[in-house]
């Protein structure tokens, strides 16, 4: 079913920000949102939403599945303004998480463990945020596959990858914070604005009374944002997107700058986990 806005959704689904771990997929063009609806559903989300302007069609194959919020993308902030009306509405302590379309959250072992089980585990530990990283994925062959997306013929860099401490406004460290960068948003900086070129997102997390998401992707919780406890790694999650593949292809500014994404620490993306952790680009923390 479909619902004009966030408020009207709550109103006929009461009960579906009571219980977690609830997924919010925004819909920003009609780049695979199938599969992107189907990789989460399969991740054993308890609840996926979709938000999506009003012209997009949600495949009604999903019809009992998803529910589908219209939200205008036009509007500055729309997904933070959004993930923080549904934090506020939410249960505290739920999990939520939220992506963009042609975005896919992998975890340690999620081959064979729901994410259900992963936020289980992460509760456990005290923790109520798991750090994600956006891994850039890219169709390896721009000729046959001009917007950059192929799932069936998907690279991303095996390397390249870096942290810097980050400060506050004086310039001091943060504890257990770092700023990550790597992959397109780094080959390609020219074509990136400073401000938009981190890798790290926290996806994942536990609403809770009070607690918002900032238009650097970051919460306003501190210990949230940090990428380990105090006293071990943590576990961590990635999540493999094209989105920014789409847009550098999709602006004009960029499109005719490049030719191929692809350079001599491409690889094949294989769609499993394993790749992910052999390339250090999660950590399985604790859960074995």
């Amino acid at each position: 079913m479909r619902f004009d806005n966030l408020k009207s959704f709550l109103r006929a689904e009461p009960a579906a920000l009571a219980k977690g771990p609830v997924a919010l997929i925004f819909i920003e063009d009609e780049v695979e949102i199938a599969s992107t609806l189907r990789h989460h559903i399969d991740c054993g989300f308890r609840k996926v939403i979709a938000f999506a302007p009003a012209h997009i069609e949600i495949p009604d194959e999903f019809a009992d599945e998803v529910s589908t919020v219209s939200l205008d993308f036009g509007r500055q902030n729309a997904l933070f303004e959004t993930v923080n009306s549904v934090i506020a509405a939410a249960t505290s302590g739920v999990w939520l998480y939220y992506c963009y379309n042609a975005e896919y959250l992998f975890f340690p072992f999620c081959e064979h463990r729901t994410v259900g089980e992963l936020v289980s585990f992460v509760t456990e530990e005290r923790r109520d945020a798991v750090m994600t990283y956006v891994v850039d994925l890219y169709a390896g062959d721009l000729q046959a596959h001009p917007s950059a997306v192929d799932l069936k013929n998907a690279h991303l860099d095996r390397s390249g990858y870096y942290a810097l401490s980050r400060t506050d406004r004086w310039n001091n460290a943060l504890e257990r914070q770092m700023d990550f960068f790597g992959g397109l948003r780094w080959r390609f900086e020219e074509h990136i604005p400073a401000n938009r070129r981190r890798i790290d997102r926290i996806s994942l997390f536990r609403a809770q009374n009070g607690l918002t998401l900032r238009p650097d992707f970051t919460l306003s919780e501190p210990e949230m944002n940090t990428y380990q406890c105090p006293w071990h790694n943590n576990t961590s999650a990635a999540i493999c997107s094209f989105r920014t593949a789409k847009a550098l292809k999709r602006n004009p500014g960029s499109t005719y700058d490049i030719s191929t994404f692809t350079w001599y620490n491409s690889v094949p993306f294989t769609w499993h986990s394993q790749q992910l952790l052999d390339l250090g680009l999660m950590e399985p923390g604790q859960w074995f």
